[in-house]
């Protein structure tokens, strides 16, 4: 698919060349469009928000509709408070078309390399593009990540990876073991205990903070703003008698409150688990809080306590890498974990005209820092060009 602008910018100058057709990518070129700059989508699926297409059919934002709007463009008030995986597709379209964007589809950039002033993209089918900045926007949850566990390779049972899960009705009557207890985790195993699995069990290592998504009418999401600039200290102080407010004690069934604080948590990259159900499928015995899986025998899974099960199914919610190595990882501009060194409009010092968006988690809310981040770019790019 490519959508062209009924009138783009006429220009001198090369393109700004974004890679990446979501919410980050999307935000930004309508931005850089509403400055008079050209920027060319590059996306290597078929259509825009591919990421959100293959999520899980239960999935909702974490965060209100009316912030998590992208700029110049409401998202509707009849998708609800807490927009739908579907809606957010449908509202991803409409912002393409609403801001006239260039998107290019099922083309793949692979790697990204500076040529004097300007930058140069190879991409699949022998393409070589040059433009005069490049916005990466590939996104955060990117390749999903299985843990090394000994034997997996030679694991008989059924294991798979969150990316692929999308309902219960596979699952029906069926021992489920999910790994991982971030929000991805915590909602399938909600969604199978109440989809009719025989017996869900959830792998915990790392106990999470568990909040709700709303209090008295009050969502976290606007707690998150409010406290993001504080110091870790005090918010871990005040997530702490706030917890003991809001957030259920669940220690007798195996998830006691985590030993270290909301903000020191969040800085390392783990946002609070939002409670969409798992709380109640805990209390109420459906869901089984069981340890850390080490490794995998057969068709047996070992525990970190030295017990063994035997779940038909294993699906395991262990997260993505950003995997942006083989994109950029040449220019130096990766930390040791592979995430960018700068965001927003801050470019590397060794890479000017090279941008990052959407490669953080912040407790405020993904999209609305997406929103604010493409401003920053798209104001830092068009100054550069006056």
């Amino acid at each position: 698919m490519v959508t062209t602008p009924q009138a783009p910018p006429s220009q001198a100058v090369h393109p700004v060349y974004v890679i990446g057709g979501g919410p980050g990518g999307l935000a930004v070129a309508a931005t850089l469009r509403a400055r008079g700059v050209r920027a060319v989508v590059l996306e290597k699926s078929d259509a825009v928000g591919a990421s959100w297409r293959g999520h899980y059919d239960r999935l909702r934002l974490h965060t209100t509709r009316r912030l998590s709007a992208l700029p110049g463009l409401k998202i509707p008030r009849s998708y609800g408070r807490w927009v739908a995986r579907a809606d957010v597709v449908r509202y991803l379209e409409a912002y393409a078309e609403e801001h006239e964007l260039e998107i290019v589809t099922g083309v793949e950039v692979f790697r990204v390399e500076r040529d004097g002033t300007d930058w140069v993209l190879h991409a699949t089918g022998g393409r070589r593009m040059v433009g005069s900045a490049v916005v990466v926007a590939t996104g955060y949850n990117h390749t999903p990540r299985l843990p090394a566990w000994p034997g997996r390779g030679t694991y008989e049972g059924e294991l798979r990876h969150a990316r692929e899960y999308r309902n219960p009705v596979p699952y029906e009557g069926k021992d489920v073991l999910v790994v991982g207890v971030g929000n991805t985790g915590a909602e399938i195993a909600a969604d199978l205990a109440e989809g009719g699995a025989a017996r869900v069990r959830l792998a915990v290592r790392t106990v999470p903070h568990i909040v709700r998504r709303t209090t008295l009418g009050w969502p976290a999401q606007r707690s998150g703003i409010l406290v993001r600039r504080l110091p870790v200290g005090l918010v871990d102080l005040l997530g702490r008698g706030l917890a003991r407010f809001a957030s259920p004690d669940l220690s007798a069934h195996g998830l006691p409150r985590p030993d270290t604080g909301l903000a020191t948590r969040t800085r390392a990259g783990a946002v609070p688990v939002q409670d969409v159900g798992l709380v109640a499928a805990v209390r109420s015995g459906k869901v089984e809080v069981v340890a850390a899986v080490e490794a995998l025998d057969g068709r047996e899974v070992v525990l970190a306590d030295g017990s063994r099960i035997t779940p038909d199914a294993v699906i395991a919610a262990t997260g993505y890498d950003r995997a942006l190595e083989p994109l950029v990882g040449h220019l130096g501009v990766l930390d040791a974990a592979g995430r960018p060194l700068t965001r927003g409009s801050r470019c590397p010092r060794t890479a000017p005209g090279l941008y990052f968006i959407g490669f953080t988690n912040p407790i405020s809310g993904m999209l609305r820092e997406l929103a604010r981040d493409a401003e920053k770019i798209a104001r830092r790019i068009a100054k550069g060009r006056r």
